[in-house]
């Protein structure tokens, strides 16, 4: 899809404050539901962003009261109707997950109202997640009768914990913010009158650290929770990397003259 197509259609805005993208959903008559065609564009999207060096955090949000209904079960006549369509189907909310679990750029999930399904996919794939106590989560695949991704679940479990991601995913049952919270999906609960503040907070701290640390740190947590030792060699590579950055230097000589880094990713 075009870049430029207006955020009604496309289904999602891109804006940018001070190194800070938002990507937010827009539809929220449909409380942001998911398209087959925006599964696709927020895949290179992120992907886009994830290249841009200007960029630092992004914020992932949706119109309206809700975060995301999950996918447009309107679609599913068509585009998720057998086994051979769910698979290509499957393959573009799979990409967009991966976008953002990959996405050399922290990610930050801003919460409120239902995150269900595909959402909660979309949440559980950002590195942070905040929420208003108004907040809920699902995996409602059993109550329709569908599998949820198996590249997807990773994100699931790694977010909520074995045991209540088979409660979600076998019940299809909604769990309420102070219980997604206590089982470490969120990192915290905000009000919903301070959510904006507070997710500019934590994008302006991430913004502000270096570029190359996080990356590494985000690749060895990652390998941590992967176990795959081509993970764990990634990981090393690109912490080796900020040994030999401009920023490492940065970094000392701001905390010898006692002042502010002023990190450059490279």
């Amino acid at each position: 899809m075009a870049a430029d197509m207006p955020a009604q259609e496309r289904g999602f805005s891109v804006s940018t404050d001070d190194r800070i993208v938002r990507l937010r959903l827009e539809r929220p008559h449909k409380r942001n539901a998911v398209t087959r065609a925006m599964w696709q564009d927020l895949a290179e999207t992120v992907e886009r962003i994830g290249n841009d060096e200007a960029a630092r955090v992004i914020v992932v949000s949706g119109a309206g009261d809700h975060f995301c209904a999950g996918a447009d079960i309107a679609e599913f006549e068509t585009v998720r109707r057998d086994a051979e369509t769910a698979r290509a189907y499957e393959a573009l909310n799979a990409a967009a997950f991966a976008a953002l679990r990959n996405c050399r750029k922290p990610t930050l999930a801003a919460i409120s109202g239902v995150c269900f399904g595909g959402g909660f996919g979309l949440a559980a794939a950002c590195d942070l997640r905040i929420a208003t106590p108004d907040a809920r989560f699902a995996v409602p695949a059993a109550r329709l009768g569908l599998a949820y991704p198996v590249e997807a679940m990773g994100d699931i479990v790694a977010g909520v914990g074995a045991q209540m991601a088979r409660y979600l995913t076998f019940s299809g049952a909604s769990i309420d913010a102070q219980r997604a919270l206590d089982c470490g999906f969120l990192l915290e609960i905000v009000e919903a009158s301070a959510l904006e503040a507070r997710v500019a907070e934590i994008a302006g701290l991430l913004a502000g650290a270096a570029p190359l640390s996080i990356r590494a740190s985000k690749a060895a947590i990652a390998a941590a929770l992967t176990g795959r030792q081509d993970d764990a060699a990634r990981a090393q590579a690109l912490g080796d990397e900020t040994f030999e950055s401009a920023d490492y230097a940065e970094g000392r000589a701001a905390f010898h003259e006692r002042r502010t880094a002023r990190f450059i990713g490279r």
